[in-house]
């Protein structure tokens, strides 16, 4: 079986894209999935991308395996989720790796620090820890991380 094919998203896969995120984001225990979370979600990826985000998809066939949003200027790794169903198969490793060719040099990631699976799959990545703060958003404490090219 091919693997998913990463490419940028279209205008038109939005709405799937949301709903991938909000189940890879229920995935972790964290949130529930509903309509309401859902139509945040949605409206939030048009929000994001009129303030530079690169959105990008695993594509498997047609069907959106996973989503990978980018601020390259920022040198920020914003979302990377994977769909539950599809979870465990290095998708995530290899949207990490096409990352890593958008900002070859360095980037920056922040995640919930309840999410210990994400961070910690993060740390073996080779990302390092510099800081916790309270996201005033939501109240969630995030974990930053960095990640630098090898000398």
């Amino acid at each position: 079986m091919p693997h998913p094919v990463i490419r940028p998203a279209r205008a038109d896969e939005y709405d799937e894209v949301g709903r991938v995120w909000m189940e890879s984001w229920a995935s972790t225990g964290l949130a529930e999935t509903s309509d309401f979370l859902l139509a945040n979600l949605r409206a939030r990826i048009r929000r994001e991308i009129a303030n530079g985000w690169s959105l990008f998809v695993a594509d498997d066939n047609g069907t959106i395996a996973a989503m990978l949003a980018l601020h390259v200027p920022k040198l920020y790794l914003d979302m990377l989720f994977v769909a539950p169903d599809y979870q465990g198969r290095s998708l995530g490793r290899r949207l990490l790796a096409f990352a890593r060719t958008q900002m070859p040099d360095e980037m920056y990631l922040r995640c919930v620090r309840e999410n210990e699976k994400a961070w910690r799959w993060y740390e073996r990545e080779g990302f390092v820890f510099e800081k916790e703060e309270i996201e005033p958003s939501n109240g969630f404490i995030m974990k930053y991380y960095r990640w630098k090219r090898a000398a």
